[in-house]
């Protein structure tokens, strides 16, 4: 199975809705049109940052449609198919891959703790299930679970549509183990924004990033002089996208980046409650960052 488009920056999408926060189909084709624009190399839809814990699985299905249907086979689909019920992962990764996603992304299950085992058949179910190229995901810092690299290999090794891993565990060491291991063919895409250049350096084919929301130019950019030979470039694109990483700080996630995507003059609404809004003195740190980083004029700053 092909993998040479499971490259670059992917967007790690917000979920827009409206302000009764339900979801909005034409915040959706905005954000996406936005991001393509932008020159990113894919878009993923309902992992973290899509808030995709707070969805039902009917809400989930719909936006995997308008996903697709807004891309238009533009960049590469990726769909987020995570439950903690591998019954209900199963259901969502058929519905993705009906709908015509061109790859999935497989959180861990979060609250509960399955041993290393059952975490493999978990994902030994979903990848029997279809046909598409399957990354993992591995977020321990939220979900509480780590993938060990033994077992992603494991995987990787048994399973021809599982092809890599979203490695969001922060763990550099962990990555450069991944790079190290893997064979031949083995993706390992940077979750953690702040990683993008030095995983580049190391092996890795890309990254979902959150922070693409926001500032999908510098990812692009980072990724791009990279792949031209300019690592200086690609160096200084990642150290100008330090302070919005830094700002995911501010809020319940993703209530930073759908507030930085509204400045930007995106209608992705507010996050869904419990998640509120960012107060006004965070929203004020968000607006310094974003004008010391250019992306909003000096007279927008608030005082």
């Amino acid at each position: 199975m092909g993998t040479a488009f499971i490259r670059g920056i992917i967007p790690a999408m917000v979920t827009p809705m409206r302000a009764d926060e339900e979801l909005s189909e034409s915040g959706m084709a905005h954000l996406i049109d936005h991001l393509i624009d932008n020159g990113v190399h894919g878009v993923f839809a309902l992992g973290t940052a899509g808030e995709s814990w707070a969805l039902s699985t009917e809400e989930k299905k719909l936006v995997y449609k308008w996903t697709v249907a807004y891309t238009k086979g533009r960049v590469p689909v990726y769909l987020g198919t995570s439950a903690n019920s591998t019954r209900e992962a199963i259901e969502l990764a058929v519905s993705a891959e009906a709908e015509g996603a061109d790859c999935l992304s497989v959180l861990t299950p979060y609250f509960i703790t399955p041993n290393p085992e059952e975490m493999a058949n978990h994902y030994r179910e979903i990848a029997r299930s279809v046909t598409l190229p399957i990354l993992l995901y591995d977020l321990p810092p939220r979900t509480g679970n780590s993938l060990s690299v033994d077992l992603v290999l494991r995987l990787f090794e048994e399973h021809d549509n599982i092809v890599g891993i979203k490695d969001s565990s922060g763990d550099f060491t962990k990555s450069l183990e991944y790079l190290r291991k893997a064979p031949d063919g083995f993706r390992l895409i940077m979750g953690r924004d702040s990683l993008i250049y030095a995983a580049l350096t190391h092996g890795a084919a890309g990254a979902i990033a959150a922070s693409a929301n926001v500032a999908p130019e510098l990812g692009v950019a980072i990724y791009e002089h990279f792949e031209q030979g300019d690592l200086d470039g690609s160096l200084a694109a990642q150290k100008a996208l330090a302070p919005l990483r830094a700002a995911f700080a501010l809020g319940t996630h993703p209530a930073m980046l759908k507030a930085g995507a509204e400045l930007m003059g995106l209608e992705v609404g507010p996050p869904r409650r419990p998640v509120t809004p960012l107060a006004a003195d965070e929203m004020n740190t968000l607006k310094q960052v974003l004008t010391e980083m250019g992306k909003l004029p000096r007279e927008e700053q608030s005082t």
